[in-house]
């Protein structure tokens, strides 16, 4: 018996986990804001946690692109606040100092790069700042 006809179905089956690994990617992961309230003032830490959405762990490893606070949840998107990356304390948090010079809901906006995956991992998480 020819081999080519015995290896056929096997190769067509490595084809399509393939083709299903192919389709994760940067929809497979989520931000959450570790506290959803935080008192309004100078030098505020905003911390969110990047959780892998199919296994339900932290991811750790991931490189803050690009980041950005404003009151955009207010209809006050031109109001932006400046962010700086804090060191990490907690495996797969990411801790932002900015400021929240007012109370009312802020938007922070997160692009991580995370090993393996060829997209950039985009997030946006809403909080509120209270007197």
């Amino acid at each position: 018996m020819n081999t080519k006809y015995l290896l056929a179905p096997v190769f067509a089956v490595a084809m399509s986990l393939t083709s299903v690994a192919a389709l994760a990617g940067a929809t497979d992961y989520a931000f959450e804001p570790v506290a959803a309230e935080l008192k309004k003032g100078d030098d505020v830490v905003v911390a969110v946690r990047l959780l892998h959405k199919p296994t339900g762990k932290p991811v750790t490893d991931a490189v803050i692109v690009r980041t950005r606070v404003d009151m955009a949840p207010d209809g006050m998107a031109d109001m932006v606040s400046p962010v700086a990356l804090l060191p990490g304390k907690e495996a797969g948090v990411y801790a932002f100092k900015t400021d929240l010079p007012m109370a009312g809901r802020y938007l922070l906006s997160v692009a991580v790069k995370v090993q393996g995956e060829p997209e950039t991992v985009v997030g946006k998480v809403i909080f509120k700042a209270v007197k």
